[in-house]
């Protein structure tokens, strides 16, 4: 417990610099929202005017991050939206939950592939599977993402009504029932998740191959199978019980990778996340609205890799949090 406290406030410090960096950044590009108003012939400087007041534009750097990191701790407001004149709040919990079910959706095809895929290039070393194998994973790491959504969106469109264009429901998803509601979902996901999916797995899959040849190595390997334990029991239980440790330990920065990747998928599919959110508020320069969907990115890296330590505990009996730094 005490390591799990030290990890939050650690995480807190970690935020609390992350808001500062984005803060900075922020004020160092050049122009702002409302210089896209005074472009706008049909918006009088006094209502520019106004909306630099109602924002805090007018008041020195220091004085408005001050006031908006006292509010973020002391009621969670991250201030409102230039472009939706909404609390910005209210807009990333909207989107939060739809790329939260595409990022774990992928994470979870994403490990369903390369985990087996990894093991067996190792088993079979050399072979002609594995020369397969490593070349299907240096194509997947090969291809840029964009790249890569944008060959599944032709696809889909070819492929149409049998796979769906873009969008997160189809037209008359109100209309549906609950389980019509949930599957209608899942067929929208199919092309996002598979476009995330594929920019990641092949890096899981050659790490978990060089981690397992480094295991089969090993001496107590050879003692198992000198013993005449089943192979199978040898490379399930003993080999990827032990080869399994650095690919948790990366489990925290491929979610966020995942988060990241998100905004490329989500663009290109119209899938309504924090991804395209963020995207959509740096083009427009929505300032509080991207600081605070940077910050809920790095809250995702500090969770991510906080989840990843506490599943080591568990499947490494030898570790223990309290032992850890």
């Amino acid at each position: 417990m005490w390591y799990i406290f030290k990890r939050l406030l650690q995480g807190i410090l970690t935020l609390w610099l992350a808001s500062v960096l984005c803060f900075a950044v922020s004020q160092l590009t050049p122009g702002d929202y409302l210089d896209n108003l005074r472009q706008n012939p049909t918006i009088s400087p006094e209502t520019i005017e106004e909306l630099r007041i109602r924002f805090g534009l007018d008041k020195p750097a220091i004085e408005q991050y001050w006031l908006w990191l006292k509010q973020v701790v002391t009621r969670f407001d991250f201030g409102q939206s230039f472009v939706y004149f909404r609390p910005v709040s209210s807009l990333i919990l909207e989107r939060i939950p739809a790329t939260l079910l595409l990022a774990i959706s992928s994470l979870i095809l994403t490990w369903s592939i390369a985990i087996p895929l990894g093991i067996i290039g190792a088993v079979n070393q050399n072979s002609l599977v594995d020369r397969i194998l490593r070349v299907i994973s240096y194509i997947g790491q090969g291809l840029p993402s964009f790249i890569t959504a944008l060959l599944l969106l032709i696809v889909a469109q070819n492929l149409s009504p049998l796979l769906p264009v873009g969008g997160m429901t189809s037209i008359n998803h109100s209309e549906m029932s609950r389980w019509e509601k949930i599957m209608d979902i899942a067929w929208h996901m199919i092309m996002p998740t598979i476009a995330l999916t594929i920019t990641s797995f092949a890096g899981l899959q050659r790490i978990t191959r060089g981690q397992m040849l480094d295991v089969l190595r090993q001496e107590y390997i050879r003692t198992a199978r000198a013993k005449g334990l089943p192979e199978n029991r040898v490379i399930y239980v003993h080999a990827l019980r032990n080869a399994i440790n650095p690919l948790i330990t990366l489990l925290g920065f491929e979610f966020a990778s995942l988060l990241s990747g998100s905004f490329i998928a989500e663009y290109f599919f119209n899938w309504p996340g924090l991804g395209k959110l963020t995207l959509q508020a740096l083009q427009a320069q929505d300032k509080y609205l991207v600081m605070a969907s940077l910050m809920m990115g790095a809250t995702m890296l500090i969770l991510g890799n906080l989840i990843a330590d506490i599943l080591l505990t568990f499947v490494d009996p030898r570790i223990r949090l309290d032992n850890m730094d």
